[in-house]
């Protein structure tokens, strides 16, 4: 990370670079025994009081003293990704809300309010894509008392970590007492590999709907209801994949949501006694060759950051990191 002009570091971002990408250097105390410096980089969320904001890639914010900055300076944003299909912000946030639908939305200006019966924070929580049409704090205000008329937590799913996502966003809301519970990221892939990958098919059954035994197999199942069946048979064209299991339940599960030229992966799920079987790559070719035949030649699917096998497993298939997502809990 280079900060020198003529050899001599400098600080060359002022509050006028706010909501832009920099990259800062500051002393660090490290208990009397020398200095030290920590580099940072991310967007520029505030400048106030003496005080830097900066918003990193993974969500997290970094609160600099202005005082123990030696340099900085703004940064190109992040090169375009090489893996994978190219695609924004904007339409893949679009495209994985289409995947996902709530049982109930009202619009406040360019935000959705979502809300589905408590199944998932997904399909209840605010999705900011643009301008709210009001002041933020009133904006927010709106959001919680339209989750209190429903008896829900008032939460709003943002993004970090590519271009046009909403790291300024992320640290208004931290400012206005809003408190990230889970972050997940969003990764994509070409669509051909995933349904290449030479995996024996032919004893994944494909459906159009979940029967019994998928919802018996599935995680999330455990509050029934139609609320649950609506968000799961959301999306322009779904499917439903499952492998027969001797004991009612299928050995292993997921589904896929084909929307133009992207398919989205989600709900696989392995029984845990038919884990490391390679049945959640057969689930994941079954429903990608459908894809395919649908005309669909790009592919997502969201991971949580815990998720270690799931996250080597579609390593393995070539997905890559294309940005992260959070939700934001109102205190």
């Amino acid at each position: 990370m280079e900060f020198t002009i003529g050899g001599r570091l400098e600080v060359r971002i002022t509050p006028a670079d706010v909501g832009k990408r920099v990259s800062v250097r500051r002393r660090t105390d490290d208990g009397g025994t020398g200095v030290k410096f920590t580099d940072t980089v991310g967007v520029l969320t505030s400048w106030n009081d003496g005080v830097l904001s900066v918003t990193q890639k993974s969500g997290e914010s970094v609160h600099i003293v202005e005082s123990s900055l030696v340099a900085g300076k703004v940064v190109p944003a992040a090169p375009a990704r090489r893996r994978g299909p190219a695609a924004s912000f904007e339409e893949l946030a679009t495209v994985t809300a289409r995947a996902w639908q709530p049982v109930e939305s009202e619009a406040l200006g360019d935000w959705r309010l979502r809300a589905a019966g408590g199944f998932t924070r997904r399909a209840n929580s605010a999705l900011p894509l643009g301008d709210p049409g009001l002041p933020l704090g009133e904006a927010l205000g709106r959001v919680r008392h339209w989750y209190e008329e429903r008896g829900l937590p008032a939460y709003v799913q943002t993004a970090t970590g590519a271009g046009g996502t909403q790291e300024v966003l992320c640290a208004e809301l931290e400012r206005h007492g809003w408190r990230r519970e889970v972050s997940a990221e969003v990764r994509i892939a070409s669509l051909t590999p995933v349904g290449d990958r030479g995996a024996e098919v032919s004893s994944v059954r494909l459906t159009r709907e979940p029967d019994a035994a998928w919802l018996a197999r599935y995680q999330r199942f455990s509050t029934p209801g139609s609320h649950v069946l609506r968000v799961l048979g959301s999306g322009p064209s779904v499917w439903f994949a499952a492998v027969p299991g001797e004991a009612g339940a299928p050995d292993a599960i997921g589904r896929c949501v084909v929307d133009g030229r992207w398919a989205g992966f989600m709900a696989v799920e392995v029984a845990p006694e038919q884990r490391r079987r390679g049945l959640a790559t057969t689930v994941m070719t079954a429903l990608a060759r459908r894809a395919l035949d649908e005309g669909a030649s790009a592919a997502w699917l969201q991971v949580e950051e815990d998720n270690e096998g799931a996250r080597a497993l579609y390593d393995g298939m070539g997905f890559a990191g294309h940005h992260r997502y959070h939700h934001y809990r109102s205190a």
